[in-house]
């Protein structure tokens, strides 16, 4: 059992980094923003795969591009065959992966607290201080 995981755990770091590329340089739809493939996971039949996908520009819609994956599913499939050569090709689905963008939000929240906190050495308690 666990060489089947180890497999799969190969096969789905190796479809991320195809997706990559054919997203990269085979999509020139306008309406697809700075996408990324932040994840892959396949089930275990290798017959579907949840593609996690990442938007890094602010301005640009997840949903939208999210539209623009799913509509080109067939033709990254049809090209991860001829790149992979498996038996079984997966089903992709496409899902947006909010935890860099959560990751960023709750950086900029952390940064934002510690600036507005005073630097008073008065209230750093360095833990050195005599009985009377």
């Amino acid at each position: 059992m666990p060489k089947e995981f180890d497999r799969s755990r190969r096969v789905a770091e190796q479809i991320q980094r195809e997706l990559a590329q054919l997203i990269q340089l085979q999509l020139k739809d306008p309406r697809l923003g700075m996408v990324t493939v932040s994840a892959v996971e396949l089930s275990r039949d290798f017959s579907n795969a949840k593609v996690f996908v990442t938007v890094f520009n602010q301005t640009d819609n997840p949903q939208q591009s999210l539209q623009v994956l799913q509509h080109a599913a067939g033709f990254l499939r049809h090209a991860l065959g001829q790149a992979l050569r498996l038996r079984t090709l997966p089903q992709l689905h496409f899902y947006y992966d909010k935890s860099i963008a959560r990751g960023a939000q709750l950086s900029a929240l952390i940064h934002q607290a510690m600036a507005s906190v005073p630097a008073d050495p008065q209230s750093q308690d360095t833990g050195d201080h005599e009985e009377k």
